[in-house]
């Protein structure tokens, strides 16, 4: 059984810019659904207006639904679902988050696809996040992909000749292009010994990225306090451990010596990103 969309009523949009995070497969600093988060704080007359409940198409064992209470007695269960909302950040835009279904994904799929249409999106944007080479004292650079070459074109989209497994997001993104709606995929590369922690840096590189390419007006003072502060706590936690110091310096030297952030080979003797996140992760947990 495929789940349905639910929707209560289409929303009087003008030209509105989708914007997409699905979690599961890679979302590397949670950039992706960070993004949705802060996006959904400051947007403009904001809608819940359609839902379509996972339950049937999700591991429950590694999605799990969660007990919150209502009312401070009634217990309410939320099953795993993907939401959709609109309001205005500039243009009219439509955020649609939720997990990556476990199976069905043809389906529901094409049910957004659907709505996109109907709400007359004239462009749309995946968000996520990937494990990079990279280190925490530099920018975070955001990677793009593109559903058509002309739009790669505009948007200095990276990898166009890529070929191998993908998410559902990419899918969509794929399916979107069909369709015949232009749709980037914007990837913050996050430091790979630091991709599962939260990162105010890479959100904070995908709304410029927004801010720039799809004119999203969104007040970025409380991201950049974060950013710095998330800076601190990483230095904090590396600051005593030379060894760990060195490795995050020949990651600076291998960025340093190649042109693009994609091509660098890690030095042979390079520690893992689980060995330098075992002592930086330490510092992060619980603040």
């Amino acid at each position: 059984m495929s789940p349905s969309l639910e929707v209560d009523a289409l929303p009087q949009l003008r030209e509105p810019v989708l914007l997409v995070s699905l979690s599961g497969w890679v979302d590397a600093g949670l950039a992706g659904i960070g993004t949705i988060a802060v996006l959904r704080d400051h947007l403009g007359a904001a809608r819940r207006f359609a839902r379509m409940d996972l339950a049937d198409v999700m591991d429950l064992q590694q999605t799990r639904p969660t007990l919150r209470l209502e009312g401070g007695v009634q217990r309410v269960i939320d099953w795993p679902a993907i939401e959709l909302e609109a309001g205005n950040l500039g243009p009219d835009v439509v955020l649609c988050s939720g997990p990556e279904p476990s199976l069905r994904w043809r389906a529901v799929l094409t049910d957004l696809v659907g709505l996109a249409e109907q709400l007359g999106v004239r462009r749309a944007y995946t968000l996520g996040g990937i494990p990079a080479m990279a280190s925490h004292r530099r920018p975070v650079d955001v990677l793009t992909t593109a559903s058509s070459d002309d739009l790669a074109e505009e948007c200095g989209a990276w990898r166009q000749d890529y070929e191998g497994p993908v998410g559902a997001q990419s899918v969509l993104q794929f399916m979107l292009g069909q369709a015949g709606i232009p749709t980037v995929g914007l990837w913050a590369q996050v430091p790979h010994y630091l991709a599962a922690s939260a990162s105010p840096p890479a959100i904070r590189s995908l709304l410029v990225k927004l801010r720039d390419q799809a004119g999203i007006t969104v007040d970025l003072s409380e991201l950049e306090e974060q950013a710095i502060q998330y800076i601190q706590r990483v230095e904090a936690g590396v600051s005593e451990r030379l060894d760990v110091l060195e490795a995050i310096r020949a990651i600076e030297d291998a960025e340093d010596s190649t042109p693009r952030i994609e091509e660098v080979t890690p030095p042979e003797d390079l520690p893992s990103g689980d060995e330098l996140a075992s002592e930086i992760e330490r510092f992060l947990r619980g603040q």
